[in-house]
């Protein structure tokens, strides 16, 4: 699924106009981006948390040459899922093997 997509459900779902959803689903990762960029973390109940964490530098190798090299400072952005989402996940991968397991 991408934005797009994102934009062509919520559409459907809550019958806003197109441009109007698209403009919703723009500013809300805006919002995202901007907390994410600031360092702050972004938590969305029943789905996740992201965060930023800051990896120092550290040597690093080059493979085609073996010359050790500085892999410098950086921040990353992680995702850690919810317990509900989660759930939710296992709960159709146990019943689409089960129902398989069936036939």
């Amino acid at each position: 699924m991408n934005k797009k997509d994102i934009v062509k459900t919520i559409h459907a779902r809550v019958g806003f106009p197109k441009r109007e959803t698209a403009a919703i689903v723009d500013t809300a990762f805006e919002l995202m981006k901007t907390a994410l960029a600031k360092g702050e973390p972004v938590a969305i109940s029943a789905f996740g948390k992201f965060s930023v964490h800051e990896k120092r530098a550290r040597k690093g190798r080059n493979p085609q040459t073996g010359e050790t090299v500085i892999i410098p400072a950086r921040r990353v952005i992680t995702f850690k899922v919810s317990r509900v989402l989660k759930e939710r996940i296992n709960e159709a991968h146990r019943a689409r093997h089960t129902r398989q397991a069936v036939f």
